[in-house]
């Protein structure tokens, strides 16, 4: 049975891990806090307590940590003791140094650019999409991961130091979160001219600017269940990565904007809530 260390089991790693069980991989995962991994070994997953030991001898490495710096310096532990002709996968969105620092990390193990799209439900179904750069070589032999936890996997180069993955995600990232602060600061206004935001949403279901995201952030608001699909520190920090990557040749003005909103709603006390609490940050 191929054996995978899994490194990183929050909101999106924990049913990662169940979903490559359900397709027979034999897995060992490691998270910083314990016991968040400890229920996975209902499913079948062996818990382990440093980020060597769930590596020692396994054929894959798969990172879905937080930032850069854990990821960098728990997937160096992890690559040294991977069995002879392993590969690490780093599916979290850490940016593009962290990213290069982690191909530095990884040594004469290849490693695969492969962040994903999508939240918890997305995690939870399978229904990831992965953004994937690596050689080659390793691609036959990673797919049946990125099947065991996506519903499409999309190749976008055969360097992972050129962070091709990574930079498509945070493409991808820029537009999810300012839709996400369009949603909540349209609502908001919605409210301050005494229009009831479901008459708003109806006005656009259907139309050219509808969006299923609209509904889905929108219904999170209009109800106030901020239930975490994807938290608003993690939103902030990946906009925060968004504004480090991008270079002094091009003015990003929305996102600036939603770097702001989202501190705001940090400092407010939003951070553990869903990335739609940042409707709050439209508040005085």
């Amino acid at each position: 049975m191929t054996a995978v260390a899994f490194l990183g089991t929050g909101t999106m790693g924990f049913p990662m891990v169940r979903n490559l069980r359900a397709a027979g991989f034999d897995v060992r995962a490691w998270n910083r806090t314990r016991n968040k991994a400890e229920p996975l070994t209902e499913h079948g997953a062996v818990v382990a307590d440093s980020p060597a030991e769930a590596a020692r001898g396994a054929d894959f490495l798969i990172t879905m940590l937080l930032d850069g710096d854990s990821t960098v310096n728990a997937g160096r532990e992890a690559a040294e003791v991977l069995n002879p002709g392993g590969v690490w996968v780093q599916m979290g969105t850490i940016g593009i140094p962290a990213t290069e620092q982690a191909c530095a990390a990884a040594g004469e193990v290849p490693l695969v650019d492969a962040p994903v799209l999508g939240t918890k439900a997305p995690a939870e179904n399978a229904q990831l999409v992965v953004l994937a750069a690596g050689p080659a070589q390793v691609r036959d032999r990673v797919q049946p991961l990125f099947d065991a936890v996506g519903s499409k996997t999309q190749w976008v180069g055969e360097d992972a130091a050129q962070a091709a993955g990574t930079r498509l995600k945070l493409v991808a990232n820029n537009w999810v979160l300012t839709l996400t602060n369009a949603v909540a600061e349209t609502i908001g206004l919605a409210e301050d001219l005494g229009v009831d935001p479901k008459d708003f949403l109806g006005a656009i279901e259907g139309t050219a600017t509808d969006s299923a995201y609209a509904h889905l952030k929108g219904k999170a608001i209009i109800e106030d269940d901020f239930t975490p699909a994807f938290t608003l520190s993690g939103a902030a920090k990946d906009a925060g990565l968004i504004g480090q990557a991008a270079s002094s040749d091009i003015r990003l003005d929305l996102s600036q904007a939603v770097r702001e909103r989202f501190a705001r709603a940090l400092n407010a006390g939003h951070g553990d809530k869903d990335m739609a609490a940042v409707y709050f940050a439209s508040r005085p």
